[in-house]
């Protein structure tokens, strides 16, 4: 599947896998996607999305802080390791896996060849609560549809 990946989405996967070390995840789930692409600010996805790295990456600090608050962990002080470099493949969630197909989904509409970021934010779009891509973006104050309407402006 990789194969059809252009430069930008496999970069912006390439970014949630550190992204997912970084945070000391050892799998690869939507909200690293998501992270993944905004490494690029210059990227048209992300200019549509008008969303920066550090917001995001704070807002999902504080969506895992609320949980654990939420059953009685206060983790205030405690920094999480990252999660040392593997030779073994980091495994993706199954709601990222999910969004692979969509994106390849959103591709043909458009009548391309080649997955871009563009593809991988709009099959991220498309992800409901409770999953962490969906929660974040609700947390950031993302509008959805009108990312959606602005990214099919350009593609399609």
């Amino acid at each position: 599947m990789f194969e059809k990946f252009a430069t930008g989405a496999r970069t912006a996967v390439t970014c949630a896998l550190e992204e997912a070390r970084l945070r000391g995840d050892r799998r690869i789930g939507t909200e690293h996607l998501l992270l993944g692409l905004l490494h690029e600010p210059g990227s048209p996805a992300v200019r549509c999305l008008g969303v920066g790295l550090d917001d995001a990456r704070a807002a999902l600090e504080g969506l895992d802080r609320s949980a654990l608050a939420a059953i009685g962990i206060d983790v205030q002080g405690i920094e999480r390791p990252p999660v040392p470099a593997s030779r073994k493949r980091t495994p993706f969630t199954s709601g990222a896996r999910s969004v692979l197909p969509r994106a390849l989904v959103e591709v043909r509409k458009t009548g391309g060849r080649r997955l871009g970021p563009e593809h991988l934010l709009l099959a991220l779009l498309a992800c409901e609560r409770p999953d962490p891509a969906a929660e974040l973006m609700e947390h950031l104050g993302v509008d959805r549809p009108a990312v959606r309407e602005r990214l099919s402006d350009r593609t399609g």
